[in-house]
């Protein structure tokens, strides 16, 4: 019981962190002749990255979603704005992308079917009921 609930709880610290630097790196672009968002791309490669490889590992959805639930959790905490005034996620279009994003990539991983069950059924007969 102890070892799934720290189990839990790493997963969550892991999405948190993805979700941290994700909100840092976001902005991050490099200019070769047109504005390239490398930081974008690479945090959204960095998160469904976690996701997926955790809907891989596991036969249940609840480790992605863990993950993702703290990842969204601290980018939502990051939309708001500080006591000083800024804020870590501005009304760009990388900064909409960046808040819409993971929610979408999140209700696909998470609402895929598990491939590993779909190999163990039997392949279906041809339509005129007879076996090849």
């Amino acid at each position: 019981m102890l070892s799934r609930i720290l189990n839990a709880v790493l997963l969550v610290l892991a999405g948190i962190l993805v979700g941290a630097v994700g909100t840092v790196a976001h902005q991050i672009d490099v200019t070769w002749g047109v504005s390239i968002p490398i930081g974008l791309i690479g945090s959204l490669i960095a998160y469904t990255a976690l996701l997926v490889g955790l809907r891989l590992l596991s036969s249940t959805r609840l480790p992605a979603l863990l993950a993702a639930l703290g990842a969204i959790g601290t980018i939502l905490l990051f939309t708001q704005q500080s006591p000083g005034g800024s804020v870590l996620i501005p009304n760009t279009l990388a900064g909409q992308t960046w808040l819409v994003a993971p929610l979408l990539i999140a209700a696909v991983v998470v609402a895929w079917p598990d491939v590993r069950r779909s190999g163990s059924r039997p392949a279906p007969e041809s339509a005129a009921g007879v076996s090849e």
